[in-house]
């Protein structure tokens, strides 16, 4: 492509999954791209209310050698779940109970497998990402069970982070559907995980961009390049 040359409706079509340059037909859209879009707006929809498997996760997660803890949030059902994210940050009292049962036992890794807001995605994608990631891992890690959680946000992570002691939380979960993908899954590492963790960094991260006077990648490779020049002064 020559520079400056301005790229034809074709061609910023097949660069981005947005829709662009859809044509119209009067004042309205052509009615292919009409129902096109009403297909997508369906199976998002549908994303969000479809059934979690968390029996077939369970089985997905046996097949990868780890023990599965099937828990639940505080929200009663999807309904709630939906119009109380709060609820969806939190353990109901009974899943609260089972992991403080739990043995003690060091975990470096702790898994943990959530519907979030496209049980879709993670039924089709959370086992093959588990089982990948762990052959990847090695054997020199002590991966803890398998948390799977019907009705969690990301957050919950934190809460079974803390009662089991791991050093890191790896949340799979079911992203908000799209126009273009319904199912999308995420992933939210976090070190250290216990309830308030996320607020602790947010208050971290604004302290620090007040006083670099920045933010996102510019703050970003300001810390970095301290860092790299902290290790180059042997500090």
């Amino acid at each position: 492509m020559s520079e400056g040359r301005a790229l034809s409706w074709p061609e910023l079509r097949r660069a981005t999954p947005a829709r662009v340059g859809l044509g119209r037909t009067g004042t309205a859209l052509p009615t292919k791209a009409h129902l096109d879009f009403q297909l997508a707006h369906a199976r998002a929809r549908d994303a969000v209310y479809a059934a979690f498997d968390a029996e077939a996760i369970a089985t997905r997660v046996r097949e990868c050698g780890l023990e599965p803890l099937s828990l639940r949030s505080a929200a009663g059902d999807r309904a709630t779940y939906l119009r109380r994210p709060d609820l969806g940050r939190r353990l109901d009292p009974k899943s609260r109970e089972r992991l403080g049962a739990c043995p003690a036992a060091a975990i470096d890794v702790l898994f943990v497998i959530a519907d979030g807001l496209s049980p879709t995605a993670v039924n089709a994608h959370a086992g093959a990402l588990l089982r990948a990631t762990l052959l990847r891992l090695g054997p020199s890690l002590r991966i803890g069970p398998a948390a799977i959680v019907e009705g969690g946000r990301v957050a919950i992570g934190d809460e079974i982070g803390g009662i089991l002691g791991a050093a890191l939380t790896a949340v799979l979960i079911g992203e908000r559907p799209g126009l273009s993908a319904a199912d999308s899954l995420g992933v939210y590492v976090t070190w250290q995980p216990a309830p308030g963790t996320a607020a602790e960094r947010l208050a971290d991260l604004l302290h620090t961009a007040r006083r670099h006077r920045m933010t996102g990648v510019a703050l970003g490779r300001r810390l970095a390049a301290h860092a790299s020049a902290r290790i180059g002064q042997g500090g």
